[in-house]
C-alpha cells in the first residue's frame, strides 16, 4: 500500500520511533518531537507495536472489515440462478425483495450484467482449402505517388505540388498455403487484373514480391 504523500513518517520512521522509546529509553514526548509528530500519534504507533509487533506498523487498508450491508451468499446464488433463467434485474429484485441496485451490483460482479453474456461465444470456424491454388483471394490497394517533400513536413503550402497519379498494388493470397504475392500495376482495369492472375504482362513485369501471409 502506498503511503500518503503528506505522511510525516514512513514505516521505517515508525520503527525508529518505537525503538527509541522501547530500547533506548526515550520519553514519548521527546521521541515524538524528534519524529515531528504529536504525542498522541506516538502513543498510537507504540500501542500498535505492543499489540502486533513490527508488522502492525504497516499502513492499514481504509476499507471496512465486516459489513452489515454485504449481500448474503445465499442471495447471490439465488440472483445468479434467476439470471440464468434469463430474468431481468428488476424482475429478480421484485422476486427476492432486494434493491435493484443490489441486483445490478451482484450481476456485474458475476459477469452477467447483460443477457448476451449468458450465451457462450460460438467457436471460430475457419475454412481452409486442402490444396494450394484451389482458392485464392485477390484485392487491390491504391497508393498515391510522392514527388518530393510535401507541405506536411515543410509547412509551406505555396509550393504545393499537384498529384502525379496512383500506383495500384494488386494482392493475391492463397487460402491453403497462406502465401501472399503482390505487384504494383499502372491501373486496376480488367486487363491488368487478368494479367496479374495469369502472371503474364504485355510489357516488362512490374515490381513484385511474395511472402507468407499472417
Amino acid at each position: 500500500m502506498n503511503s500518503h504523500k503528506n505522511a510525516r513518517m514512513t514505516t521505517l520512521g515508525r520503527v525508529l520511533l518505537v525503538e527509541r522509546i522501547e530500547k533506548q529509553g526515550w520519553r514519548v514526548a521527546d521521541a515524538a518531537a524528534a519524529a515531528g509528530v504529536s504525542e498522541r500519534t506516538a502513543y498510537k504507533w507504540l500501542a500498535r507495536h505492543r499489540s502486533g509487533g513490527t508488522a502492525a506498523l504497516q499502513d492499514r487498508s481504509s476499507a471496512p472489515g465486516p459489513s452489515a450491508r454485504r449481500v448474503a451468499p445465499a442471495v447471490v446464488a439465488e440472483i445468479e440462478r434467476l439470471r440464468r433463467l434469463r430474468q431481468t434485474g428488476p424482475v429478480i429484485a421484485r422476486s427476492l425483495g432486494v434493491a435493484r441496485s443490489t441486483v445490478g451490483l451482484v450481476l456485474r460482479r458475476l459477469g452477467l450484467s447483460r443477457l448476451a453474456l449468458l450465451e457462450p461465444k460460438p467457436p471460430v470456424v475457419r475454412y481452409q482449402r486442402d490444396r494450394p491454388g484451389e482458392l485464392i483471394h485477390i484485392d487491390t490497394k491504391k497508393l498515391g505517388r510522392i514527388n518530393g517533400v510535401g507541405h506536411r513536413i515543410t509547412g509551406d503550402r505555396r509550393g504545393q505540388k499537384k498529384g502525379i497519379g496512383w500506383d495500384l498494388v494488386h494482392v493475391c493470397i492463397d487460402d491453403a498455403s497462406r502465401l501472399a504475392h503482390t505487384e504494383i500495376l499502372p491501373d486496376e482495369k480488367k486487363e491488368s487484373a487478368c494479367a496479374f492472375l495469369r502472371g503474364r504482362w504485355p510489357s516488362s513485369p512490374p515490381t513484385a514480391s511474395a511472402s507468407p501471409a499472417s
